[in-house]
């Protein structure tokens, strides 16, 4: 392109000083019509024309080569425009790919925290109605215990009664036995007695201290006579409150 337009530029001038020298021909052909310059003035049209002719083509193969590189231009112009195009789509899309990587780590960031919320919801409303059933189970156990200690206590209670009972009449029935036992053994005490104070005495003084004797051997011969018959008796009881 540059040399094609040095080219153009030098003709140009060529063309120039071949159209003055015309020129200059002509005046000269109008002052002095001689043949030889009419031959000179032919030949500087011919040289001219010839000079026309050149700087045509020159000029012709200056615009097909400012066509192609405009042409080549506009190639690399779209091509240019093209890559700028792919690269913009390209990083749009890694524009797009980010945000949307960001957009899906909060999205599901926002739903791990609902779902946590619901789960905690969940979990809360199941540990309630456990504890309200462990209550309940734990109610009906203290009162299951709470009846079964009133029964034992009551039953204890009837069985201490029932001993009680049979005690109360064991006893009875010992007492008349003691006393026709205690009945029994006075007579002999009252024997007993009366044989060991016959010796010592006088015969003056039995008559008088005879009354006196049995009166005090029979103070004497009672507490004795109750004591047996609590001591024969206890065991009997202790025995009778073990078999209960």
């Amino acid at each position: 392109m540059g040399k094609l337009q040095k080219a153009l530029d030098a003709e140009k001038k060529s063309l120039a000083a071949a159209r003055k020298k015309i020129d200059a021909a002509r005046k000269q052909a109008a002052k002095k019509a001689t043949a030889a310059n009419k031959r000179a003035v032919k030949a500087a049209q011919n040289a001219s024309k010839r000079n026309s002719a050149k700087i045509k083509a020159m000029r012709e193969k200056l615009s097909v080569a400012k066509k192609r590189a405009a042409d080549a231009s506009d190639a690399a112009k779209l091509k240019a425009a093209k890559v700028a195009a792919q690269e913009k789509a390209l990083a749009k899309k890694a524009e797009l790919a980010i945000k949307a990587e960001l957009d899906k780590a909060a999205h599901l960031a926002k739903a791990a925290e609902k779902w946590m919320k619901d789960r905690a919801k969940s979990d809360a409303k199941k540990l309630a109605a456990l504890e309200k059933k462990i209550a309940k189970q734990i109610a009906a156990a203290e009162k299951k215990a709470l009846a079964k200690a009133k029964a034992a206590e009551k039953k204890a209670e009837a069985k201490a009664k029932a001993a009680a009972k049979k005690i109360k009449s064991a006893v009875s029935k010992k007492k008349p036995a003691a006393k026709k036992k205690a009945k029994k053994a006075a007579p002999k005490e009252k024997a007993v007695a009366k044989k060991k104070a016959a010796p010592k005495k006088k015969a003056v003084a039995k008559k008088k201290a005879a009354p006196k004797k049995k009166a005090v051997a029979k103070k004497k011969a009672a507490p004795k006579k109750k004591a047996a018959a609590k001591k024969k008796a206890a065991p009997k009881k202790k025995a009778a409150a073990k078999k209960k």
